[in-house]
């Protein structure tokens, strides 16, 4: 598993919902279409879709990090 987490910064982003499309193993919509990110464990096979999720936001509202980095 990887030491990777997800963040979303609410105020940036504007529900567009594609983070969920690419990574739907670890995002979800909220009602409005806002993400819900699964602070589980991250599986190593999902890095590359995470890292593409983030670079595909239009509004640049999701960024990949490291756990042990707050």
């Amino acid at each position: 598993m990887s030491r990777l987490r997800i963040t979303i910064d609410p105020v940036a982003c504007a529900a567009y919902g594609y983070c969920a499309e690419i990574l739907p193993e670890a995002i979800s919509l909220d009602e409005w279409g806002y993400p819900i990110v699964d602070d589980g464990p991250f599986p190593d096979e999902l890095i590359a879709l995470a890292k593409r999720a983030a670079r595909d936001c239009p509004k640049r509202a999701l960024t990949i990090r490291d756990r042990r980095t707050r």
